[in-house]
């Protein structure tokens, strides 16, 4: 048996950021790599998985991808991410990096941990840790602290903390590479006010390039060389210290929807939420009317995509989107009538 330990990529960023995209685009140009990846998602309807799944070819067949779904790993290293890590590592042949998508409201630093555990910590490094941020949402301030946020933060003397700003920090924080994702969208403005507000987060110096459609060389990305493991000190927390994480500041609700006749109107509607109710996170798969094709539905806030990705097959016909959104906006009867 091989003594060389298998390198693993820790890729991490809020919702819809632009994770799984980037992933897709790792598995369709490995550089030669044979990959595994695990992919977790926040909600117990695997989109991302799905998406995923649909790139396996002979360097990482769909034996090599594990989902995990219904809660974050960063909350279930016992019980689920360690076991699913061991699985990966017996496979045959062994992959040669593996790479682990959390959810968008995961912390990595509890993952970071649990590679410190003896029976991982002799068969694989962190190669590194890697934040997918959103520039256009970075730079018009979605994760910058709240100055009317009451709490005693402010009685400190200093900006109040959101929940979003908090799991954005703890996500840089941890970083060794920062993508700044949909740069197209962000424009060279938006690239440099999102730099600037990354820096000023950042607990030390971070490397960041600017991404679109999750294309880059793997090179970059697979083979940082950071052996996070043994800096984990140096990677602070806002959690730090504390027995458990949960993530009791965001809901998640799950809509059931029958075909829809119209994808542009389904997809006005979707946007007209995120204005309503502050949603945060949209995403699933529709059915239309007299189409084969399974609809494929992205929403971050009211930037809302929608492509066909696939025949449902054999698979019932069944829409179901999933909404994400901070604790107490999430109104579960009125999304419902307003995405009927």
């Amino acid at each position: 048996m091989s003594l060389e330990k298998t390198p693993v990529t820790i890729v991490t960023g809020f919702l819809g950021a632009g994770k799984t995209t980037l992933i897709r685009h790792l598995l369709q140009n490995p550089g030669g790599r044979r990959l595994a990846v695990l992919v977790n998602e926040f909600g117990d309807v695997g989109v991302d998985g799905d998406l995923i799944r649909a790139c396996a070819d002979a360097m990482c067949p769909e034996a090599n991808i594990v989902e995990l779904t219904n809660g974050c790993i960063c909350c279930t290293v016992a019980d689920e991410f360690i076991p699913s890590i061991e699985r990966l590592m017996a496979l045959s042949p062994r992959p040669d990096h593996i790479v682990i998508e959390t959810s968008g409201l995961a912390l990595p630093k509890p993952l970071l941990k649990a590679f410190d555990w003896p029976d991982l910590r002799s068969k694989i490094t962190i190669d590194g840790v890697v934040a997918v941020a959103d520039a256009e949402a970075v730079a018009a301030g979605l994760f910058t602290p709240d100055p009317a946020r009451p709490g005693s933060v402010a009685e400190a003397g200093a900006d109040h903390e959101t929940p979003l700003s908090e799991v954005f920090e703890d996500q840089i924080a941890c970083a060794d590479l920062v993508l700044l994702s949909k740069a197209d969208l962000a424009g060279e403005s938006g690239l440099e006010a999102a730099k600037a507000v990354i820096a000023a987060e950042a607990p030390r110096p971070l490397p960041m390039l600017p991404l679109t459609e999750g294309v880059i060389d793997a090179r970059v990305v697979l083979g940082i060389g950071a052996a996070a493991e043994d800096g984990i000190d140096a990677r602070p927390s806002h959690h730090d210290g504390e027995a458990e994480h949960d993530h009791d500041d965001f809901d998640t609700l799950v809509v059931d929807l029958p075909e829809v006749d119209d994808p542009e109107a389904l997809a006005a509607k979707v946007a007209a939420l995120a204005g309503a109710q502050g949603i945060l996170r949209v995403k699933g798969h529709v059915a239309v009317a007299g189409k084969p094709m399974r609809l494929l539905v992205q929403a971050v806030g009211a930037r809302v995509r929608h492509q066909f990705d696939r025949p449902w097959g054999a698979q019932p016909r069944q829409g179901r989107l999933v909404v994400i959104a901070e604790k107490g906006d999430l109104d579960a009867a009125a999304v419902r009538a307003a995405l009927a």
